[in-house]
């Protein structure tokens, strides 16, 4: 299982709330770190987007996840991912380029989002995949995915995910998803479920931007897929 960071980087935090996950579960937990900055440029958020440079964070992960295996005899053909926030636009990404990797996915809080709208060129829909990533996208491995997203329903601060024309970050439509965390992730789940994929959606009531407080939903949401994974151990 590997669970990714948000922009604040949080690595350590998540490491030890799904450690007794991963004792009583039989699961190996990966908290990758993603430093900022690694161009010099002192950007937190190339990793999130999958791409920055000639960097390729996904290939990264999936280098990280061989490391993991080598190190412990085991083979991770398939692994579950799960991000909030920064991480949850990370774990958004990831699945449409590797959804054959991956044996569940959790979408947790993401500011902007990348639906599956081949009308709108990457990174704010599927367009041009193939051009970017050097392989169509498979919606079909997609479809064999469980996929969860989670939000907050008092996640409804818009001053950090609203991006202003003057922004570097700007593109058209950038802000067409929703104005608000809940709104964008529905907008995600609609975007999903048009082309076949299948979401369980956990809106949790009292809960504003805190990873932490969806961890135990996380958790089971995962359980679930395992329990069913293993019924012919």
């Amino acid at each position: 299982m590997v669970v990714m960071h948000g922009t604040g980087r949080q690595f350590t935090q998540y490491r030890d709330a799904f450690a007794p996950f991963g004792r009583w579960n039989r699961c190996i937990v990966l908290c990758p770190l993603f430093p900022v900055g690694v161009r010099g440029d002192g950007n937190r958020n190339g990793f999130k987007r999958l791409i920055e440079g000639d960097i390729r964070y996904d290939k990264v992960l999936l280098d990280m996840v061989s490391e993991v295996g080598e190190r412990y005899g085991k083979r991770f053909d398939k692994f579950a991912l799960f991000g909030y926030s920064g991480g949850g636009q990370y774990v958004n990404r990831f699945a449409y380029v590797h959804p054959e990797r991956l044996w569940a996915a959790s979408i947790g809080a993401p500011g902007n989002v990348t639906v599956l709208d081949q009308s709108k060129d990457w990174w704010l829909g599927v367009g041009g995949f193939e051009r970017h990533f050097g392989k169509p996208f498979d919606a079909a491995a997609l479809q064999r995915v469980p996929v969860q997203m989670v939000v907050g329903r008092a996640d409804l601060e818009t001053w950090e995910i609203t991006v202003p024309k003057d922004s570097p970050m700007y593109l058209p439509g950038i802000n067409d998803a929703g104005a608000t965390r809940p709104d964008r992730l529905r907008t995600l789940k609609a975007s999903f479920e048009a082309a076949g994929v299948q979401v369980r959606f956990d809106e949790l009531d009292n809960i504003a931007h805190n990873g932490m407080q969806v961890v135990e939903v996380v958790q089971d949401f995962f359980a679930r897929i395992l329990r069913k994974m293993r019924v012919g151990e």
